[in-house]
């Protein structure tokens, strides 16, 4: 099973930091980020897609065509957003193929992705204090994943989306809608799929509010709970 891996951003509110490094190999708690991605893959992931942009030849150096005992692939991602950047792994994943998608610049758990694997079709969530800044979902009445609503003016939900997704190569079929602020979000493109498929929200119960990295002071917190983990 393959798992794509979105690493193409700028990383733009993690400057000075990322001016010569790429976001997913910024250092934290001793490792890359893409380090603790891929350590935290359970063994039935033996493949993955990373798709790179920004300083991508220093990501294709640090992780080869081998990293962490798993086959790499490499994909072109888009400036146009990271709908566009997704899009960019199509060649690499057959339509009915099962995928796991992650986003570069969050740290998952094993048991977290365990979870999500469980079911054919998962979104990993967790309840936020901050409904209106990320996206929030939408549920049907049997509790699978209608739509997931970007900064919401008024939020269906206090259940936020967070990034890691199982799905499979049939999401490729799908064009990128322009979020009404002009944004491609991958969300957007992925809510085509929720429409047609059962999607099951998969909880997140760890002790972090986030495992996201958005600018240099959430490194230290972060460290501090994976110090925690250990």
């Amino acid at each position: 099973m393959k798992a794509i891996i979105l690493a193409a951003g700028k990383g733009e509110r993690m400057m000075p930091l990322t001016h010569d490094t790429p976001k997913p190999l910024l250092v934290v708690a001793g490792k890359t980020i893409l380090d603790h991605i891929f350590e935290a893959l359970p063994p039935e992931i033996d493949e993955a897609v990373i798709v790179i942009r920004y300083l991508g030849e220093k990501i294709k150096a640090y992780c080869g065509d081998t990293f962490h005992g798993r086959k790499i692939y490499y994909a072109e991602g888009s400036e146009k957003g990271n709908a566009f950047s997704f899009l960019a792994a199509k060649e690499f994943v057959k339509p009915n193929e099962r995928i796991l998608i992650l986003y570069a610049d969050e740290i998952p758990t094993r048991e977290n992705i365990e979870k999500c694997l469980a079911y054919q079709y998962s979104w990993l969530c967790k309840e936020t204090s901050r409904p209106h800044a990320t996206g929030i979902a939408q549920f049907r009445p049997d509790g699978t994943i209608e739509a997931i609503i970007e900064k919401p003016a008024n939020p269906p939900s206090r259940i936020a989306a967070i990034g890691t997704m199982v799905m499979d190569g049939g999401v490729f079929a799908y064009e990128p809608i322009v979020h009404p602020n002009g944004e491609y979000y991958l969300t957007n493109l992925l809510n085509q799929f929720l429409k047609k498929n059962m999607v099951y929200a998969v909880m997140n119960e760890g002790i972090a509010e986030s495992r996201s990295i958005t600018k240099p002071e959430d490194i230290p917190v972060l460290e501090k709970f994976l110090m925690r983990e250990v």
